[in-house]
């Protein structure tokens, strides 16, 4: 049996607002959005382009059994990945969202430029609530992998 991750949660203060950044400044397809019961809570599935795993913004959905809500700005390490880093900025920036130079892990830490490595090359960015996303260049497309 495969477990695939399909759908990740972000918490968002404004559903429109945030829907329009991830449509309109991330490229992200949007493919639900709809109440999740009659007057209670919106529903808002969005893809990013080529991935297999979507994102949901919530917006006064009932909590989880077991579980808590986590508050809007406050989920890190969500990650995409990409075969071209400086496309992928330049997409970006040309679309409007703030996002930091491409860096990459070094021996002192984080340091502006390329990594030697195919792998060692990040950008940063953030959505309007503060969600920390990061772009990472991966070697070859995941369908390679």
């Amino acid at each position: 049996m495969d477990w695939t991750l399909e759908v990740i949660g972000v918490p968002v203060s404004d559903v429109d607002r945030a829907k329009a950044f991830y449509t309109d400044r991330c490229g992200f397809r949007a493919e639900i959005d709809a109440p999740f019961y009659a007057g209670v809570g919106r529903f808002v599935q969005l893809t990013p382009p080529g991935s297999r795993c979507s994102v949901v913004l919530e917006s006064g959905m009932p909590q989880p059994p077991g579980q808590s809500r986590t508050a809007p700005g406050s989920l890190r390490g969500l990650q995409l990945c990409v075969t071209d880093i400086d496309t992928a900025r330049a997409e970006l920036l040309q679309r409007g969202v703030e996002v930091s130079p491409v860096m990459h892990m070094g021996a002192s830490g984080w340091a502006e430029g390329r990594g030697e490595e195919s792998w060692n090359s990040f950008l940063f960015f953030q959505d309007p609530d503060g969600n920390g996303w990061t772009v990472q260049e991966a070697p070859t497309p995941l369908a390679e992998r």
